[in-house]
């Protein structure tokens, strides 16, 4: 098994020591995990974010997986990212980031719209039609930058899963990750807690147009790497839906 979801407490919304998700993922047979924090950003007011690191917290979160990477590199490998947002002017400063510190993946879990500096949120309440196609339209300018490896939570954005106008945006997704041969995340952490996402419209969508479905364990806390049982159930889904199911991703070097 891989994960490529992982959280870590610099986001202020996650417990747990770095080293005690990798002993936890050992545990459960996994074989490779990437630690994808909430990517800060470089503000140029003097603004402090509620849900991700600071960026001076960068080098600190760099160099303790690296440091944890060495002392466990017998047992499973480890990867360095960041869960990131696409926010147009931002992308070249995240691009500098990667190249300064060598990072090895960027997952896309696009929850604000421009910046949560002053970006309305996409996660709830429900969302109209144009809220939902500027959603779709950041998705898929991130997915064609490149950088990404895989859509989290693709259907995030709180749509109406029974309006065809909000899923015909919604497929553009789908048809954009097919075209580029990007996965979409089957995401644990809202399977697990009952929430909007993921939806089974828009795994509908993903069978139509054949994209390759991960699951991410989206982990806060170590005992989610060692839920196997969570794991089994979406597994069950997945099949049950007729997806397919990958752990392979692009790196970024």
């Amino acid at each position: 098994m891989k994960n490529y979801h992982t959280h870590t407490y610099r986001c202020k919304h996650a417990i747990g020591k770095e080293e005690d998700y990798i002993k936890n993922a050992i545990k459960a047979g996994y074989t490779e995990l990437g630690f994808s924090d909430h990517a800060p950003w470089h503000y140029e007011s003097s603004f402090h974010p509620t849900m991700r690191m600071e960026e001076d917290e960068i080098e600190g979160y760099v160099q303790t997986i690296r440091t944890l990477k060495e002392k466990y590199e017998d047992q499973i490998s480890i990867k360095i990212g960041f869960e990131c947002e696409y926010f147009e002017d931002k992308m070249d400063w995240m691009r500098d980031i990667i190249k300064k510190y060598g990072l090895d993946y960027l997952i896309l879990g696009n929850h604000y719209d421009e910046s949560d500096e002053y970006g309305e949120y996409y996660g709830f309440p429900e969302k109209d039609l144009e809220t939902v196609k500027k959603y779709v339209s950041q998705v898929i300018k991130g997915m064609e930058t490149g950088l990404f490896s895989y859509v989290a939570h693709p259907d995030v954005i709180a749509y109406d899963q029974k309006d065809p106008r909000h899923l015909a945006e919604m497929e553009k997704i789908c048809i954009k990750a097919k075209e580029l041969d990007i996965p979409l995340e089957f995401n644990l952490l809202g399977f697990k807690t009952g929430r909007d996402y993921p939806s089974v419209p828009f795994f509908a969508l993903c069978k139509k147009h054949n994209n390759r479905i991960i699951i991410g364990t989206d982990a806060h806390e170590p005992s989610a790497l060692s839920d196997n049982r969570t794991y089994d159930e979406a597994c069950y889904v997945i099949n049950k839906l007729g997806l397919e199911k990958t752990e392979e991703i692009r790196f970024l070097k």
